[in-house]
C-alpha cells in the first residue's frame, strides 16, 4: 500500500511538472472601438463584445473609449465590455470630454496584478494621450501589457516622443515578458515605427499574411494598429486582422506562446 501511494504521488508530481514545462498560448488584440460607433452610425457595444468573444481573445487594448460621455448616452462602455464579454476591466483616462472621460481600457481573461497609467508629455497642445501598464498572472509568471494610442497629427515629433516614453516603459519592465498593443497612428517604414523596432518586435511580419491594413474599415490601405513584443519569452504563433463594422478600425489578433 506504501508502495502504491509513493508510485502515484510521484506520477502525479511528474504529471504536473511536464504540465509546468509546457508552453502556454494566449490570443491577444488591439482594437480601436471608435467609442462603440460602427461606420454605420450607431452605438453597438454588444457587437464590440461580440467580435472580441468571438475570436476568443485572452487581453484586448481598447483604444478611444468613453464613460459618462454625452455622445455614448453617458453610458460606462469599459463596464459594460466587461460585463458582455466575461473579462476583468482597466480602464484610464486621458482627458475630460462632454462631461465623462475619455481614453484607453484593457480586457483580461486573466488575473491582474498591477495597473498604472502615464500620460504622455506633449510637446505641443492637443488632444491628451497616454498607455497603460497593466500587469497579469499567466501561468504563474507576470507579463507586463501595455495599451496605448499616439497622436494622429502630421509630423512626427510627439508620435517619436512617446515612443521614447514606451521605451523606458519596457526598460523598466525589467526581464518581464512585454506585449504593447495600440493604434500608432504610423504606418511601417516611418520614423516612429522604426524607433519602436529598436527595442520591440512587431508581431505581423512574422506571422501574418498580406499587409495587415486595418483602416480604412470598407477598403482598407493603411496599416496603423500593432501588437509588438520582447522576443524571446513570447513567440507570436498566427496573426488575423478581423472584419468587422463595429468601429471605423479593423482589429488585430495575435496568438502568442509563452515559452
Amino acid at each position: 500500500m506504501k508502495t502504491k501511494l509513493i508510485t502515484l504521488l510521484l506520477s502525479g508530481l511528474a504529471l504536473s511538472m511536464a504540465a509546468a514545462s509546457e508552453p502556454l498560448t494566449l490570443r491577444v488584440m488591439t482594437f480601436n472601438i471608435h467609442h462603440g460607433e460602427g461606420i454605420d452610425g450607431r452605438l453597438d457595444l454588444e457587437r464590440i463584445a461580440r467580435v472580441i468573444t468571438d475570436a476568443r481573445a485572452d487581453l484586448v487594448g481598447l483604444q478611444e473609449v468613453d464613460r459618462g460621455v454625452e455622445r455614448t448616452q453617458r453610458r460606462d462602455i469599459p463596464t459594460e465590455l466587461a460585463r458582455l464579454t466575461g473579462l476583468a476591466v482597466r480602464f484610464e483616462s486621458n482627458l475630460p470630454h462632454q462631461g465623462g472621460e475619455y481614453g484607453n481600457a484593457v480586457l483580461s481573461r486573466f488575473p491582474v496584478k498591477t495597473s498604472r497609467n502615464t500620460r504622455f508629455r506633449a510637446p505641443r497642445p492637443g488632444e491628451q494621450r497616454g498607455f497603460q501598464e497593466v500587469t497579469v498572472q499567466v501561468g504563474g509568471r507576470e507579463l507586463l501589457f501595455i495599451n496605448t494610442h499616439l497622436d494622429f497629427r502630421s509630423g512626427d515629433e510627439e508620435r517619436l516622443a512617446s515612443v521614447d516614453e514606451l521605451r523606458l516603459a519596457v526598460t523598466a519592465a525589467g526581464s518581464k515578458p512585454v506585449i504593447a498593443a495600440g493604434d500608432f497612428n504610423a504606418v511601417p517604414g516611418s520614423a516612429p515605427i522604426l524607433r519602436l523596432a529598436e527595442f520591440l518586435r512587431d508581431a505581423w511580419p512574422a506571422v501574418g499574411k498580406g499587409q495587415g491594413f486595418t483602416i480604412p474599415v470598407r477598403k482598407p490601405v493603411r496599416r496603423i494598429d500593432y501588437l509588438w513584443y520582447t522576443p524571446g519569452a513570447l513567440t507570436p504563433m498566427s496573426a488575423a486582422v478581423i472584419s468587422t463594422n463595429a468601429s471605423d478600425h479593423l482589429p488585430v489578433l495575435v496568438e502568442f506562446r509563452l515559452n
